[in-house]
């Protein structure tokens, strides 16, 4: 039976992640998952796809909040979620939603790492967004996550590529929420509704890759021929884009832990 292997949450949208042994899932994600974005003084969101030097703001969990850090600079802390503050609107993508603004020094550690203007914003908006326009159902919720709440990706189909690579790549590489032993290559491509843990998951749609999983996770440089991207085109490539895990949207909220079986509630076709 499958069951998950990892779990990590990306509290900073494009910055690295913290991985935990267990997770609480809410209607837009796990709890502590991309409730944090960078903006520019537009306020429009920061990625690693035009700021790659985010991969090496590193975030690890403390008591009552994040320790964040990166080379030359003093470790910042950050509270779990920003209650108070001034709000402004930010844009993601398409969507405009208001999130609350970190205070000025918060501003000026991000400013000064990324060697530019930016703001630390929080998502206090009880609304949230919408997921991908033609996915799941009007009333589910979005944190600053591109296009889905959940990702998850097996071990498996990373060796899978891994064999086709000169140099293999870690998984970190791709961002997932919930990396899971399916027991086969792309076995999670077939699912279509899971539960695990005391939680449950409709399974929506491939993820499509961007160039961010071009980046080395521990040195926030792009690979100079485009790997692993280069490589997935060859074998993965769609009609939609070049897909590689699962994009998950939450039905039934809970905890899931490290170790937890996954049943596959429904498969494609049955």
């Amino acid at each position: 039976m499958p069951l998950i292997s990892q779990i990590y949450l990306f509290p900073i949208k494009s910055c690295s992640g913290c991985r935990v042994d267990s997770a609480d899932l809410e209607t837009r994600g796990f709890a502590g998952d991309r409730r944090y974005m960078l903006v520019d003084e537009r306020g429009l969101f920061l990625s690693q796809r035009n700021h790659p030097r985010m991969a090496l703001i590193r975030v690890k969990l403390t008591d009552g909040g994040y320790a964040v850090s990166s080379a030359g600079h003093a470790t910042w802390r950050l509270p779990v979620a920003t209650g108070s503050g001034d709000t402004r609107r930010v844009t993601v993508w398409r969507d405009e939603v208001d999130a609350t603004v970190a205070n000025a020094e918060t501003n000026r550690w991000f400013s000064s790492v990324l060697g530019m203007p930016c703001q630390l914003v929080y998502m206090n908006n009880p609304h949230g967004r919408s997921v991908k326009s033609g996915y799941g159902r009007e009333t589910d919720d979005l944190s600053f996550a591109d296009g889905a709440p959940v990702l998850l990706i097996s071990t498996e189909s990373l060796d899978a590529l891994n064999h086709r690579l000169d140099e293999p790549v870690e998984m970190l590489r791709f961002r997932p929420n919930l990396v899971v032993q399916a027991g086969a290559a792309f076995a999670e491509d077939s699912w279509r509704r899971i539960a695990t843990g005391t939680a449950s998951f409709d399974v929506e749609w491939p993820c499509t890759r961007c160039a961010v999983p071009t980046i080395d996770p521990a040195t926030g440089e792009k690979d100079a021929g485009g790997e692993p991207l280069r490589t997935l085109n060859a074998f993965r490539k769609t009609a939609a884009g070049t897909t590689f895990g699962q994009n998950l949207i939450p039905r039934r909220l809970g905890r899931v832990r490290v170790g937890d079986s996954i049943e596959i509630v429904e498969s494609q076709g049955l």
